[in-house]
């Protein structure tokens, strides 16, 4: 399995798996390992206010996740507030901590339509300056040269509803101020800020069985065929993988067939945000936590089948902290949380977990 000179794999490889014996105990050896023997890697999104304040939170971290993924704290608006004054106190504080608990780190996102500060969106589309968008990626990228592993270097470029021919998001301020070559120019300006970088494409909504993931599964496609035209140096595919349990056909043909076509195009993938909404479903839990376990290790199986799918991130690990307890369209009206992460509110291991564990296991080596 090549994976070339920028890839998670190789660094993956030369860091030590410290689990001590801090963390609380489970059942079988945590993710981490399980993936990592298989030449896969697994990890999750996380978020410093959680890391400082919860020690069992922190513990379970530590334990399963060999990459971390800021879920809010390497965004734009966090990062650059105003004009001229960059935050890095909540980037730099979970790059310390994955540093300390060898753990790699990867950032997200550069470039995209939402989460900009409100400076930054009133001004881009009347001044047209292409400094904000490369003298921004020039900042950040280096800052974290050679210490962040990879990049979502632009975000959700698609929306075939906003009716462009091309499929792509017409009303982002980027596309507005730039039209198309905004992607490439990101991308290009990415690679000279850290040449070692992986670079992504990430996008939202390519698994469902139904027309409008369809829809987008062409757009995306189309994109990447136009950038490796172009000689833009991308390296793979993000695929976000927030699965819709009860609300959004799945057809395992049509996800395998699209992994193909995006390895065709010479790319990587990685599955970058994955949960699973279980909003829709029976009251009964148990029978929830079933049908959430048994979907993962279908999606999972079909991934981790293909050479260029090198691993799998989850939106962060516990139902406790979760976006979808926090979503409106995914919340459950009564109150209780969502059950669409590996570890529950107690962080207890639930059938998720072992549906991931599972596909991991069944990874050829």
């Amino acid at each position: 399995m090549l994976l070339g000179r920028r890839d998670f794999l190789r660094s993956w490889a030369a860091l030590p798996i410290l689990i001590g014996n801090s963390a609380k105990a489970e059942s079988s050896e945590p993710l981490r390992v399980r993936a990592s023997r298989h030449n896969r890697i697994y990890g999750a999104a996380v978020c410093t206010e959680q890391l400082l304040s919860n020690e069992e939170y922190r513990k379970v971290i530590v334990r399963e996740a060999g990459i971390l993924v800021a879920e809010g704290e390497t965004k734009r608006n966090v990062l650059q507030p105003q004009r001229n004054v960059f935050n890095f106190s909540k980037t730099d504080a979970i790059l310390k901590f994955a540093q300390h608990n060898s753990q790699l780190m990867r950032g997200h996102t550069l470039v995209w339509h939402r989460a900009n500060p409100k400076w930054l969106s009133e001004e881009i589309v009347v001044t047209r300056d292409e400094k904000l968008l490369t003298g921004y990626i020039e900042a950040i990228v280096g800052r974290y040269r050679s210490q962040l592993n990879s990049w979502d270097v632009v975000n959700e470029a698609i929306e075939p509803d906003d009716g462009l021919v091309s499929g792509l998001r017409q009303q982002s301020i980027w596309f507005r101020a730039f039209g198309e070559s905004y992607i490439e120019t990101a991308f290009h300006c990415a690679r000279a800020a850290d040449p070692d970088a992986s670079l992504y494409y990430n996008e939202a909504n390519l698994e469902g069985d139904v027309a409008w993931s369809e829809r987008r599964r062409r757009a995306t496609l189309k994109l990447l065929e136009r950038l490796i035209s172009k000689n833009v140096p991308i390296d793979a595919l993000g695929i976000q993988g927030h699965l819709k349990a009860y609300r959004v056909k799945y057809s395992d043909e049509v996800f395998s067939r699209f992994l193909d076509d995006v390895a065709s195009l010479g790319l990587q993938i990685l599955i970058t945000e994955f949960d699973v909404a279980d909003a829709g479903g029976p009251e009964d839990h148990v029978q929830r936590d079933a049908d959430v376990a048994s979907l993962t290790h279908r999606f999972l199986d079909v991934a981790f089948s293909k050479p260029s799918v090198i691993g799998c991130l989850t939106w962060g690990i516990t139902d406790k902290y979760s976006w979808l307890s926090r979503d409106e369209h995914y919340r459950w009206p009564d109150g209780q949380s969502s059950r669409g992460l590996p570890f529950d509110q107690e962080f207890k291991q639930k059938p998720m977990w072992d549906a991931m564990v599972s596909a991991y296991d069944k990874t050829p080596i």
